[in-house]
């Protein structure tokens, strides 16, 4: 049987289409035969994931996306279709989640749960949403903004309100407010430097104060071995002072004050000599006359000394009358 021309082209045209098919599925990821380990999971937002997009766990690439299918028209929920390159263990509580990658193609990343029971092929894996980098910063984003709104508008009726308090006069005062605040930090800055030149470490009040304390200390340290016998001394010092008799001291000085005493009450009494001589009139008369006397015969003697001595053979004998008071001093210097 002969074929002709035409039956050839159509012949080797399907072949041809059939080849452009099957290698356009290859690159793709997906076989003409449905056969391998397959997982599904459902979605109500795909957010951009393509078929051959990669299927990851722990950032390692077990698998692909096979086929995007809807479930009904409404497009309420995808069923994404996971080809995964071996029998991997995947827990049942595992969950498939997209994440989206700013410049490049979203993924799926599978969580894997704690389960001790596996997916098998042709099982719905769990998934979950995630807001991805993207998302959360608008999350984020959201509620700061209205706050924000909120916070400027707050604001602008404080400045309003602020406008329409301050007159000529309030405005004068908070200059001059500001004034005296820039006058106290100038102060404050005066005094941080004075402070800054205390604490000095070289040339610092506090750094002297510091180098006198431990000059102090280094002559403490120095004469430490003085200073131990000294206090040494001292102990034995208080050691003599408590073995010291000093309740008999005292018991022999109050004897002594006693006997004092009764001295001089027997002196101030008309007993014994001296009570005499201090209390009895008549025995000082007695000795007054008695000194009286004595000196005008030492006078006499010193003026008439011829009639109490006389060394002459022939001399005359002084015959003057003896003197009956005593001589004064000017009549003795003449």
């Amino acid at each position: 049987m002969k074929i002709n021309n035409e039956t050839k082209v159509g012949i080797l045209t399907a072949i041809a289409i059939a080849l452009f098919i099957m290698g356009f599925n290859f690159l793709k990821g997906k076989s003409i035969f449905k056969t391998g380990n397959y997982l599904f999971a459902k979605y109500t937002n795909t957010k951009g994931v393509m078929i051959s997009n990669a299927v990851l766990i722990n950032g390692y690439k077990v698998g692909t996306v096979y086929e995007i299918e809807s479930e009904d028209a409404n497009l309420s929920s995808i069923v994404v279709t996971i080809k995964l390159n071996n029998n991997y263990n995947i827990p049942k509580n595992s969950l498939a989640i997209i994440k989206e990658i700013p410049l490049a193609s979203p993924s799926i990343e599978i969580k894997l749960g704690s389960d001790t029971k596996y997916l098998q092929t042709g099982d719905t894996i769990m998934t979950a949403d995630s807001g991805g980098l993207l998302g959360s910063l608008g999350n984020k984003i959201g509620p700061i903004s209205d706050q924000l709104k909120v916070t400027m508008g707050s604001l602008d009726s404080v400045l309003n309100n602020l406008n329409s308090t301050l007159d000529p006069d309030s405005k004068n005062n908070l200059k001059q407010t500001i004034a005296n605040i820039n006058a106290a930090t100038s102060s404050l800055v005066i005094s941080a430097n004075a402070i800054q030149t205390m604490l000095n470490a070289q040339s610092g009040s506090i750094a002297q104060s510091m180098n006198n304390v431990n000059s102090i200390t280094k002559n403490l340290a120095d004469n430490n071995e003085k200073i131990t016998k000294s206090m040494e001394n001292f102990e034995k010092t208080t050691e003599h002072f408590a073995n010291a008799d000093i309740d008999g001291t005292v018991a022999s000085l109050k004897k002594s004050i006693d006997n004092l005493n009764n001295l001089l009450e027997k002196v101030s009494s008309k007993e014994g000599t001296i009570g005499l001589l201090m209390n009895d009139k008549a025995l000082y008369n007695n000795l007054t006359n008695t000194i009286r006397s004595s000196n005008i015969l030492i006078d006499d003697l010193k003026m008439h000394p011829k009639r109490y001595v006389n060394v002459s053979v022939f001399g005359k004998k002084d015959k003057s009358i003896p003197l009956k008071a005593p001589l004064n001093d000017s009549s003795i210097n003449k």
